[in-house]
């Protein structure tokens, strides 16, 4: 099959950086799904590791996490999916990738494609997604609700970075299944534009002092941080 990696971590400008290659098309036994990657997305987590992460003398490694794709081979002890699903996922970072043909991935980190979205549109979704899901939930502890609840919680988050990925989808979920209030930071006027339109409940500008803007509110405190402006930690 072929498949994008890499032999030796070099800056991105040298030409050798990420190749092509031709590699054994893997073969589905256990708990893996075989799929047929048809739509990637492209992370800080893929050239994070092609940087740092060099492989064994004369192996070839290949990266990708967010992927949509169709299942084209099942392990025999498969229980949640069959030949012919669409599904999507965040794949293993300890596994062969998704910027080849085809990927094996563990059934139980896998979930059906939305069928609303494209394929493109899907693949832009797992490790985001992923993320504010549980930084919301397990590391800021926000309260969840059901989606179709109007009630207010006291619960006030800023989150700095807020138009990038995470953020995002972050404000998304927020607004969807949590009665916090939302205050995004921004700077650029489509920035600005953008986080409103997910649904954000006030934009305030990194750029200047926060403490001021925020006061300037008459909101009440802020009880929870999202820090997402930096991806260097």
């Amino acid at each position: 099959m072929k498949a994008i990696g890499y032999k030796k971590s070099l800056p991105v400008t040298n030409p050798e950086s990420l190749i092509d290659v031709e590699l054994p098309q893997p073969v589905a036994t256990g708990r893996d799904l075989l799929i047929k990657v048809k739509a990637i997305a492209v992370n800080p987590a893929d050239y994070k590791v092609r940087a740092s992460m060099p492989p064994a003398d004369g192996e070839v490694k290949v990266i990708g996490w967010d992927a949509v794709g169709e299942v084209v081979a099942i392990g025999d002890v498969v229980t949640a999916f069959k030949i012919g699903d669409a599904v999507y996922y965040a794949g293993d970072i300890t596994r062969p990738g998704s910027n080849a043909e085809f990927q094996l991935v563990d059934e139980r980190i896998v979930g059906f494609k939305p069928q609303s979205l494209t394929d493109a549109e899907a693949a832009a979704l797992p490790l985001t997604a992923i993320t504010a899901y549980e930084l919301l939930f397990e590391h800021l502890n926000i309260v969840k609700q059901a989606a179709d609840s109007t009630t207010k919680s006291d619960e006030i988050i800023l989150v700095t970075g807020a138009a990038g990925g995470v953020g995002s989808i972050f404000i998304q979920l927020a607004k969807a299944i949590t009665g916090a209030t939302v205050i995004a930071t921004a700077s650029r006027e489509s920035s600005q534009a953008w986080v409103k339109k997910l649904g954000a409940d006030y934009v305030v500008d990194h750029t200047k002092p926060l403490p001021a803007q925020i006061d300037a509110l008459n909101i009440g405190s802020v009880t929870h941080v999202a820090s997402l402006h930096s991806t260097d930690t």
